[in-house]
């Protein structure tokens, strides 16, 4: 089974920033299409960001103008940047790869990957 890797998050303050990382396996070269979800206590998994394969951004109404999602050139990992971040960020950040390359040479594929997820904290 292949699974992401989230990293980054933590206990943060109201206001301060955070980042948090999603890299690939070894078996993905690349990722191509990405989503970042959360899931805050007691409320259902919400999408909050997505970058696609030509780079075109996505995000969430109540994350926008303070989240940022990016990735390295290698496409092998995507970070989202949390400012003036809000108790009500709180939540347990997945990051889901939609489109994926196994080598240099493949087509884009179709999947469905996801990460254990990283734990962001805001407290008032």
């Amino acid at each position: 089974q292949v699974q992401l890797a989230e990293s980054g998050g933590g206990l943060v303050q109201a206001g301060e920033s955070l980042s948090v990382s999603c890299a690939a396996p070894p078996s993905i070269f690349s990722i191509n299409d990405i989503a970042w979800y959360r899931q805050g206590p007691g409320k259902q998994r919400e999408l909050v960001a997505s970058i696609t394969d030509d780079g075109s951004t996505n995000y969430a109404d109540s994350v926008k103008g303070r989240f940022t999602i990016s990735r390295d050139k290698g496409k092998r990992t995507v970070h989202l940047h949390l400012t003036s971040l809000k108790p009500e960020d709180t939540a347990v950040y997945y990051c889901n790869a939609g489109k994926v390359r196994y080598d240099p040479f493949d087509s884009l594929r179709q999947v469905d990957y996801w990460g254990k997820g990283t734990q962001v904290t805001v407290s008032s």
